[in-house]
């Protein structure tokens, strides 16, 4: 009955706000947390095509939760449901972190739950040319835009080096420790974070009348908080980023928010950690050493785009093959067998 207590959930959301809802909730369960990504545009597209196959309708609701993602699916996002509504809105329950918060400068009101999140739009950089981490060659760091900047910031302010020469010594020792390709992206991710932003907030704030407006959002999100996972409440989005047009969700709004969230929450496991060795040892407490077992097939859930008349999720099938050695450990491998969109 999930999906039909969730479309139900949405339904009452609709009528409440006088508008038309569509959902957009990516996983964020420990070890299997997923990102907004462009293939999200695909399954939104048919969403739209069904809620207004002829001429825009007054008002679309996104229903977003995400810790974000690709910093260039917001603008695409945005601007795909613009073109099916006179007025865009984002309701925020939970997280919205990073390319979420991105999505919702694009909207012309930002409704939030007590409980619901924004967060900075620095990058979290990861590519080929990252340092790889020290406990863990196999897995890479990711490079904080902000990290990078309060480096050279330390240096300046706090160490008292101002002089040219030494600055420059201090940023070849940066180089040293990062690939100076990796700095490089991290510059181009913050310039593209930046330019996201503001073309955001250019489709419903008046660039030539605001400007200094949606410069103090760009560099409150992009440059000043510091550090990436700040949560950003509602109150202080509205009175200390300036981003005035957040609204405070009614008592109603919050309870159908609220329960509609927690469905999502439970079908995507958030609050489980994905530890698979610990999910073989459950389903094998007593295997003879020596041998190989495998699991049955599993299924994990991690995305939904979801409306009233449509149902898509993301998930994957998996197994899990485990060894008993002689010593008495036991090696596991996770098989993956199927991963990808389909609907319920």
């Amino acid at each position: 009955m999930a999906k039909a207590d969730r479309q139900a959930l949405i339904a009452q959301i609709e009528a409440t706000r006088n508008s038309r809802v569509i959902c957009y909730v990516t996983g964020t369960r420990a070890n299997l947390e997923v990102h907004m990504a462009m293939d999200a545009i695909f399954k939104m597209h048919e969403h739209l095509q069904l809620i207004a196959p002829n001429a825009k309708i007054p008002k679309i609701d996104l229903f977003l939760c995400s810790n974000g993602g690709d910093g260039t699916v917001p603008w695409r996002l945005v601007t795909l449901i613009r073109e099916f509504c006179d007025q865009f809105n984002v309701l925020v329950p939970f997280r919205a972190f990073s390319a979420a918060t991105l999505t919702a400068l694009g909207a012309d009101n930002v409704v939030m739950h007590k409980m619901g999140m924004l967060g900075p739009a620095d990058a979290m950089v990861v590519n080929a040319f990252n340092p790889r981490m020290p406990h863990n060659p196999a897995q890479q760091l990711g490079i904080s835009v902000e990290d990078v900047s309060a480096y050279l910031a330390l240096v300046k302010e706090d160490a008292g080096i101002t002089h040219e020469d030494e600055l420059v010594i201090a940023f070849n020792k940066l180089a040293e420790q990062v690939h100076p390709l990796a700095l490089g992206n991290v510059k181009r991710h913050i310039s593209q974070s930046r330019l996201m932003a503001r073309k955001l907030l250019g489709l419903h704030v008046d660039s030539a009348k605001e400007g200094q407006r949606i410069n103090e959002i760009v560099e409150n999100l992009t440059s000043k908080s510091f550090y990436h996972s700040h949560p950003i409440n509602r109150l202080e989005a509205k009175t200390q980023i300036g981003i005035e047009f957040v609204q405070n969700a009614t008592a109603q709004e919050e309870d159908l928010m609220w329960k509609l969230y927690c469905e999502y929450d439970r079908e995507l496991q958030n609050e489980r950690p994905f530890n698979f060795v610990e999910e073989y040892m459950s389903a094998h407490p007593a295997q003879p050493a020596g041998s190989v077992l495998v699991t049955a097939t599993t299924t994990n859930k991690v995305v939904y785009i979801e409306s009233t008349g449509l149902t898509h999720c993301s998930s994957f099938d998996y197994q899990i093959s485990g060894q008993k050695l002689p010593n008495a450990s036991v090696q596991c491998t996770l098989i993956t067998l199927r991963q990808g969109w389909g609907q319920e």
